[in-house]
């Protein structure tokens, strides 16, 4: 774990929380641990893994450089782990698709599912597919993700543009995509990513994050979070102006927030989610104030 605690996934575990992240042992490779922290106050650390959950994919496979966690559930008597895994490339810089990982024992190491992902590349969704949440309703399961639509060249860098569909199964195996882009924008190029859905009250909401295409690693398009409301979990009304936070005045989450993780603990809903550098000044959370989305 030389740099970075990204991507928090959250998993509660009777008095505790376990939050999955992804670290940087080295430049260009992620791999992923989770740390064990006090479920009635979040700050206070009980434990750190000190190894990966999950090995690099094999030379050649989708997750050969990077598993980085997405969403994470108990189902079956078992663990899942949907997880981002990437491989570079020469003419642009990576692929990521989303794959799933089982854990036997509670949680402290995974197994592939399957050797590939289950989300790979369709005909019409060719770029990515990462960044997922899953929200299961009986027998329905909705995943949200984000979807690459283009690469684009900008000061001589390759940057990625991705926005956020939507799939759906019966069985968290085989999804089902539409490829239909939920949330509406001012912008022409606005990448959107990590939803996170929760209900409170009778409605549906979603935080997730966007930037800007340009000046996004540190500057003024840096990641903010964003908000969406939604009465079935189809059709999403975008009011970024009610995600309940701001980037702080200084300190560790003052040029960007980044990729939210929101679940329900008790009578609390918190909020789980990375600061400045991508994560590289690791992990916050804050607890919604009951009257702001009522």
């Amino acid at each position: 774990m030389k740099s970075h605690a990204q991507l928090p996934t959250v998993l509660a575990r009777g008095d505790t929380l376990r939050i999955y992240f992804a670290s940087r042992p080295q430049a260009n490779l992620s791999l992923t641990t989770f740390l064990d922290v006090d479920a009635s106050e979040p700050s206070r650390i009980l434990y750190v893994h000190d190894r990966p959950i999950l090995d690099l994919g094999q030379p050649g496979m989708f997750d050969e450089h990077g598993v980085m966690p997405g969403f994470v559930c108990e189902h079956r008597g078992q663990i899942w782990l949907y997880y981002g895994g990437w491989s570079r490339r020469t003419e642009i810089p990576y692929s990521n698709w989303t794959g799933l990982a089982v854990s036997d024992d509670g949680g402290t190491t995974f197994r592939r599912a399957f050797p590939g992902p289950v989300l790979d590349r369709t005909p019409l969704e060719v770029y990515s597919a990462t960044g997922c949440f899953v929200y299961k309703e009986r027998d329905a399961w909705t995943m949200w993700y984000a979807s690459g639509e283009d690469w684009i060249t900008i000061n001589d860098r390759d940057e990625e543009y991705y926005v956020i569909k939507s799939a759906r199964s019966t069985d968290g195996l085989v999804w089902t995509r539409d490829n239909r882009r939920l949330l509406s924008s001012g912008k022409e190029i606005e990448p959107t990513h990590r939803p996170t859905v929760f209900l409170h009250g009778e409605r549906y909401h979603m935080l997730f994050c966007y930037r800007g295409i340009t000046e996004f690693r540190g500057g003024p398009g840096s990641y903010r979070i964003g908000y969406a409301w939604s009465d079935n979990l189809r059709d999403w009304t975008r009011a970024d102006a009610q995600a309940g936070i701001e980037p702080s005045q200084d300190g560790w989450d003052s040029t960007m927030i980044a990729y939210p993780y929101v679940i329900q603990v008790d009578d609390r809903i918190l909020l789980f989610y990375n600061g400045n550098g991508f994560g590289q000044t690791g992990i916050g959370y804050a607890q919604l104030e009951q009257s702001s989305l009522l």
